[in-house]
């Protein structure tokens, strides 16, 4: 006989996971038991997060560093209330997760017992109902190994994003038969079926089009080599969407930038050329900042719209032609099926130069030796001076900006999970400090740099503490201007009133040192080039970087405004 949660380990442990992150506490405590039974004998093991949220975030990291699903826990009431943030966050940015809570014991739900959340006061399996796949009450140890199985099924099918079991502690202790009836691994493997009619109506209107742009988006990671070499076959300029800026090299003659939010001139170039009859996008949600605020160039007649997921393909309804299926097997098929001559590709890359001319954004430093640090050199010789596989982490606010915009890219990008990380959509501050977390623990032979703001580190800077814990080499750059930088460049270039943006002065390097973590404060360019950032990449354990940015550059947020309908 076994506990019923030593069978949800024994399934976690059978899928690869390594990590369940959380807070412990008493409605939990049956959980951290089994995981500590796990732990001993090399299985699956608890990261202890400073807050609920972090651990949502942390899971977040490790599940697009893995592939796996990213495990987090949290005790009854509040603890449970506390993922919520980062469990949105997964459900928004499709990001699988299965979350599990307490509960107080069956018989004494409904009589006020401490941190109730069953339903007959809150009620935290609805409330995790509106942001999860899967949300359920394990009402009876018989239940147990069915519903863990529906719910991580359908933490993939048919879009990903998390699972919520809510489980009394009782329910948690009971015994249960010693074995597993079900072969996850197995079931988990990802269905491939691919519209092939589509795909040979799509090759056909490739051998007929004069100009093609394809639009690269974030599922696009294990297909990008495929996806390269039919835009190289083609002739085609492609762009690429702000959470896949990562995937290709940015010295590629065929590349165009970003498109979308804080994207680049050449990018939207790209996309308005009357020359272009065709627009294929590939692995893209569409949403807000990846459609470029729903651009009309981008969303009419011309466009092809390639995913997986027909959720994505819903957003496309004006799309010439949708193409379901595993996007590395339509596009196999795409060049199994296209001529081999490649007969118009020079004059393509001849625009794409063009393009790239019209595109030159260099960062810059400060006019004087001695002034403040501007992000837009910060970022550049951030991402240069980084060995190719780091990987980054960058948080809302003026970090994701300055970072899509300008953070230099090395030739080669090794990670089919994407180089440079963001949230899309539901945007919370302070998702990368956890996510890096995450992300060092899934892969501790890269090095892992989190870009975030004072804003966001006041939120959620705790969590730093779990990196020192672990002694996973993070390097925390902090962008300290003693503002929240949106708010302040927003309502500037807004009109609207100067309020509510100011942040006290801080200096993060003691915040850093209180907790036993090495930091350091940049204030200018020349700071920043004397900084031995290789041996502090190198290091295990994490670094705060405290870098006082030059707070009156204002960042590429445009498009912000202009959806907001404040824009002047």
């Amino acid at each position: 006989m076994m506990d019923a949660v030593d069978l949800v380990v024994a399934y976690l442990e059978q899928i690869g996971v390594e990590f369940v992150f959380g807070v412990p506490g008493g409605a939990i405590e049956p959980l951290y038991n089994a995981l500590a039974r796990s732990a001993r004998r090399g299985g699956p093991r608890p990261v202890v997060a400073r807050h609920e949220t972090g651990a949502a975030f942390m899971a977040d990291g490790y599940a697009r560093e893995t592939g796996r699903i990213g495990v987090c826990c949290a005790t009854s009431g509040p603890g449970a209330t506390n993922l919520i943030t980062g469990v949105a966050c997964a459900y928004e940015n499709e990001i699988p997760l299965l979350v599990i809570s307490g509960q107080p014991s069956l018989h004494l739900q409904g009589r006020g017992a401490l941190q109730e959340s069953s339903g007959a006061g809150i009620d935290t399996v609805a409330m995790f109902r509106s942001c999860t796949r899967y949300s359920a009450l394990v009402s009876h140890p018989e239940q147990m190994e069915r519903q863990l199985v529906s719910a991580l099924l359908s933490a993939y099918q048919p879009t990903p994003g998390p699972v919520h079991l809510s489980i009394p502690v009782d329910v948690q202790r009971s015994q249960m038969k010693n074995g597993l009836a079900y072969d996850l691994a197995h079931l988990l493997r990802p269905p491939s079926p691919v519209d092939y009619a589509a795909v040979q109506a799509l090759s056909a209107q490739l051998a007929q089009a004069r100009k093609v742009v394809v639009l690269i988006g974030s599922g696009c990671g294990e297909a990008i080599s495929l996806i390269i070499g039919l835009v190289e076959r083609i002739g085609a300029v492609f762009v690429v969407t702000p959470d896949a800026k990562g995937f290709i090299s940015p010295r590629h003659p065929l590349y165009g930038g970003v498109f979308g939010f804080a994207g680049h001139p050449s990018a939207t170039a790209a996309m308005n050329d009357e020359q272009v009859d065709l627009i294929l996008v590939v692995g893209s949600a569409l949403g807000e900042w990846t459609s470029n605020g729903w651009d009309e160039s981008l969303l009419n007649d011309r466009l092809v719209h390639i995913d997986s997921c027909d959720a994505h393909l819903l957003r496309s309804p004006m799309a010439r032609l949708h193409v379901r299926g595993h996007i590395r097997s339509v596009f196999e098929g795409l060049l199994a099926g296209l001529r081999a001559d490649g007969s118009n590709a020079v004059s393509a890359v001849g625009e794409k130069r063009r393009f790239r001319k019209a595109s030159a954004d260099d960062p810059f430093k400060s006019a004087s030796r001695g002034a403040p640090i501007k992000p837009q050199y910060l970022m550049r010789e951030l991402g240069w001076r980084s060995p190719p596989d780091t990987r980054f982490l960058v948080d809302a606010g003026n970090s994701v900006t300055w970072a899509i915009h300008d953070l230099g890219m090395h030739d080669h990008r090794p990670s089919a999970g994407g180089w440079m990380r963001v949230t899309m959509n539901f945007a919370p501050m302070g998702w990368a400090i956890g996510g890096a977390v995450g992300t060092a623990l899934a892969n501790r032979a890269v090095p892992v740099v989190c870009i975030t703001g004072d804003g966001s580190l006041l939120m959620n800077g705790q969590e730093m503490s779990v990196a020192l814990a672990e002694k996973l080499t993070v390097v925390f750059v902090i962008l300290n201007d003693g503002a929240l930088g949106m708010v302040k460049h927003g309502q500037r270039m807004a009109g609207a009133e100067q309020i509510g943006f100011e942040l006290p002065a801080v200096d993060f390097r003691l915040l850093a040192e209180s907790m036993g973590i090495p930091g350091h404060v940049i204030r200018t360019a020349e700071d920043f080039d004397n900084l031995d950032l290789d041996a502090i990449l190198r290091r295990s354990g994490p670094t705060v970087l405290d870098v006082r940015i030059d707070g009156e550059e204002v960042p590429p947020m445009g498009l912000r405004l202009k959806i907001l309908g404040t824009e002047q």
